[in-house]
């Protein structure tokens, strides 16, 4: 009785096996179309897919085109119910620190913090301080800041880096 049990389920692992082979190259290329590209995304549908049909083995057309049908609406079914999870799924925002809330003593704290970023601010060199003025206070592009300052996209690049760390360096000085 041992071996008819066994022989079932070789024969099971034989037929998922042969499945596979035949319809998961189709599926996935279908699941990665109907994920714009997101190839993990596509294969973990995939394996879901293929764990559906191990489960409902018994149940599962034998002709090659009623089980690529099925595969097919169960990948399908798996890609429509991902698309309504991230629907209806909130947006992620971040944490605001409210252990910090303003009183009327923090204007004083508000101006030292003011005055230690101006000054900070005007130890950078003329560069780094345009770089950022262009960028963080008016709001353009990168290649835009290049193309004012005559400068390739590069250098600006690097003066922002440059110019963002001494800035730091100076506040944690205590300018």
């Amino acid at each position: 009785m041992t071996t008819h049990v066994c022989d079932d389920r070789l024969d099971a692992e034989a037929r998922m096996t042969a499945l596979h082979a035949e319809h998961a190259p189709e599926l996935l290329r279908f699941l990665v179309r109907l994920n714009r590209g997101e190839r993990q995304t596509a294969e973990d549908m995939l394996q879901e897919t293929m764990l559906r049909a191990w489960r409902h083995l018994d149940s599962l057309p034998a002709a090659y085109d009623d089980a690529r049908r099925w595969l097919f609406t169960v990948a399908r079914r798996i890609a429509i119910d991902a698309i309504r999870r991230r629907q209806t799924r909130p947006v992620e925002v971040g944490l605001t620190d409210l252990t910090w809330v303003a009183d009327r003593d923090d204007s004083i704290a508000a101006a030292v913090a003011v005055h230690g970023f101006r000054n900070a601010f005007r130890s950078l060199t003329a560069a780094h301080r345009t770089v950022l003025t262009e960028i963080y206070l008016r709001g353009h592009e990168v290649d835009e800041v290049a193309d004012r300052l005559g400068v390739p996209v590069g250098t600006v690049k690097s003066r922002a880096h440059y110019a963002l760390r001494s800035l730091r360096t100076a506040l944690n000085q205590g300018y």
